[in-house]
């Protein structure tokens, strides 16, 4: 189940969505999604899939003339999905009846159609280009695909019921009436018992781990934009980006963003506002090559100068290519980040020849690193990466 299918999973949507959206658009386009309309969530998936293969509009002619004359290249261009999505027609099927003329005659009228239709409903413009609004639902399908796959998760839970509903675990201090027995540690309470020569435990030995208040945390999300990241890379991450904007959010915690390639591409300050993340990470198309240390050095203009909790994730899956000497630029970065307080872990997607800085990143930074390899879980990733600090 990609969408709500019974009415009382349409109204935890709706209760969902209700704080999150903004416009009369964006209701009247997650209304229709979240009744079930067919039609808008293919559009919105055909729009979703165009945006991650670095795609802001649409040719149709050159389209069909690519699928006709090698289709194997188109695939490579296009990918599997957006063909499927834009033609109507299985690939295989593309594939064995290509080659004949009437076929061809009806590949092209569908493919009209569907460009004709996108541009009645505004979803593209008389050029072809992707509008606001297709923006707008292409985003609302990202977020009700991440929502409906994390309600099949655990969502990062399991962690979370490790930290107490009263605090995290810090230093312990003496017992006093009225600590939860539940926080007495024995550990700590038979060594003061046995420093003390005392041959049984009293209620004076008894130590409780001493709650330390949780405080506001700030978290900027860094996804690289790299060439490599095409497809679904880049489809994986921006639904990882959506849980973690998601989850900080219901928490009353500040996200930010910054997407980088050879220079910062677009950012978001540290902010509540939900859907304009979701906004941003959709419109995210991976087209450059990489440089971190102009990522952090920005990331670190960002986070404010309060005492709070203040976090960088990077997501990328290559070494830094940009500048004189790349790596030796990126760990000077993280050295003045940290000296500002700023933690940084690194998500590791299918990263081979970077692991080695990304280590060295995450050890001056104070954060993880996580080597993912099945990307299905990133979202995952990027929770437990939440929940830890």
């Amino acid at each position: 189940m990609i969408f709500p299918s019974t009415q009382a999973e349409k109204a935890v949507y709706g209760e969902e969505l209700e704080g999150a959206l903004q416009s009369q658009d964006e209701q009247g386009l997650s209304h229709s999604l979240v009744e079930g309309d067919q039609d808008k969530v293919e559009e919105g998936q055909l729009l979703d899939e165009a945006i991650n293969q670095g795609m802001s509009g649409f040719n149709p002619d050159l389209f069909y003339q690519d699928l006709v004359n090698n289709y194997q290249h188109a695939e490579n261009i296009y990918g599997e999905s957006l063909i499927r999505l834009l033609t109507g027609e299985d690939p295989n099927a593309l594939k064995k009846n290509i080659k004949f003329p009437e076929y061809k005659k009806l590949l092209k009228k569908k493919i009209e159609d569907k460009f004709e239709k996108l541009e009645q409903e505004g979803l593209i413009d008389e050029e072809k280009r992707i509008t606001e609004k297709g923006l707008t639902l292409a985003s609302l399908v990202l977020l009700m695909e991440e929502l409906n796959e994390l309600s099949t998760k655990d969502l990062g839970e399991k962690v979370v019921k490790q930290k107490a509903h009263y605090g995290e675990k810090s230093d312990t201090k003496p017992y006093r009436k009225g600590d939860r027995y539940k926080d007495i540690t024995l550990k700590a309470s038979i060594k003061k018992a046995i420093r003390r020569l005392h041959s049984n435990l009293t209620l004076n030995d008894l130590e409780t781990f001493e709650k330390r208040k949780k405080t506001e945390k700030i978290v900027i999300y860094a996804l690289d934009a790299s060439g490599s990241m095409k497809g679904r890379k880049i489809k994986l991450c921006k639904k990882a980006g959506v849980a973690l904007a998601f989850k900080a959010i219901q928490d009353h915690n500040k996200v930010g963003l910054i997407v980088f390639g050879s220079d910062i591409e677009q950012l978001v300050y540290p902010t509540l506002d939900f859907m304009t993340l979701v906004t941003k990470l959709q419109g995210v198309k991976a087209k450059k090559k990489t440089d971190l240390a102009v990522t952090i050095d920005k990331a670190r203009e960002m986070f404010p100068s309060d005492n709070i909790t203040k976090h960088l994730v990077l997501i990328t899956d290559a070494v830094p290519t940009e500048g004189a000497s790349p790596q030796q630029d990126t760990l000077i970065a993280i050295e003045k980040a940290k000296y500002c307080g700023i933690t940084t872990s690194v998500v590791g997607v299918q990263i081979d020849e970077g692991e080695e800085l990304a280590k060295k990143i995450v050890e001056i930074g104070q954060g993880r690193f996580y080597k993912v390899k099945d990307l299905e879980n990133l979202d995952l990733v990027i929770l437990e990466d939440y929940y830890s600090i």
